[in-house]
């Protein structure tokens, strides 16, 4: 399946439309990635056989499909990374886990409608402009984030992230990410897997369970927190992997 694409009058190439609604019923492969040990190994637990190299790997079959679920470590190079590695042979890339809540409530996962890299765009005097990842930073910007597929029903509240390679837990700098981006959620990964997603001509889907609020106290909440984050977040997309 593939996106509506168009190359515009300068040559670079920007994605129109977002992914419809995939078909259900097929089997799939399905390319499951987890920043943390924690968050993989929560989905689908004790189930598949482990292997990988570069990444820990599980593979399994479940509801018709084949899963390979890998933990790519932290950050936006390492989420990539492990997209491109193992997502040329999957119809579908699905992030699961963690995340910061920049206004969202905590202890809820949520269906990631939108993804943006926070930390992508251009430094001017007194304004930092964002654009989509992997844009030229120059001249007007447009839109900046990326397009999940369309939600199957399976009843969560939607969210856009913001992604970037550091960890928000100052209010001030979360309330400006809320303000300037329109974004509920904060995470170091998914804006990343949005963009590789795109690049491999392949849709993506997150679910993000939040386990702090991207405050002072947001270390030692994400590490109280984290084990009841990532099983929310796990039994949620074991929840979606039954519905395609």
């Amino acid at each position: 399946m593939q996106g509506t694409w168009q190359a515009p009058p300068d040559g670079r190439t920007r994605i129109l439309a977002a992914w419809p609604a995939l078909p259900l019923g097929g089997a799939m492969h399905i390319l499951l990635l987890a920043a943390l040990s924690e968050e993989a190994d929560a989905c689908f637990p004790r189930e598949g056989t482990r292997d990988g190299d570069m990444f820990a790997v599980r593979r399994l079959a479940a509801h018709g499909h084949q899963l390979t679920i890998a933990t790519t470590g932290l950050g936006k190079v390492n989420a990539a990374l492990a997209a491109g590695a193992l997502g040329a042979e999957a119809d579908l890339l699905l992030m699961i886990g963690t995340c910061g809540a920049l206004g969202a409530k905590a202890g809820r996962a949520y269906w990631i409608a939108e993804a943006v890299q926070h930390d992508y765009g251009a430094a001017h005097p007194r304004a930092f402009r964002r654009y989509r990842a992997g844009e030229w930073p120059i001249g007007e910007p447009g839109e900046a984030h990326f397009s999940a597929m369309v939600d199957p029903g399976l009843g969560l509240a939607h969210a856009r992230i913001a992604s970037g390679d550091s960890f928000i837990a100052c209010p001030d700098a979360a309330a400006s990410l809320g303000a300037t981006l329109r974004a509920s959620l904060v995470d170091m990964e998914v804006g990343a897997v949005a963009q590789a997603a795109a690049r491999l001509g392949l849709p993506w889907a997150a679910i993000k369970a939040v386990t702090d609020e991207a405050n002072e106290g947001s270390g030692a909440d994400f590490h109280a927190n984290l084990a009841l984050a990532a099983g929310l977040a796990a039994r949620e997309a074991e929840r979606l992997v039954a519905m395609l």
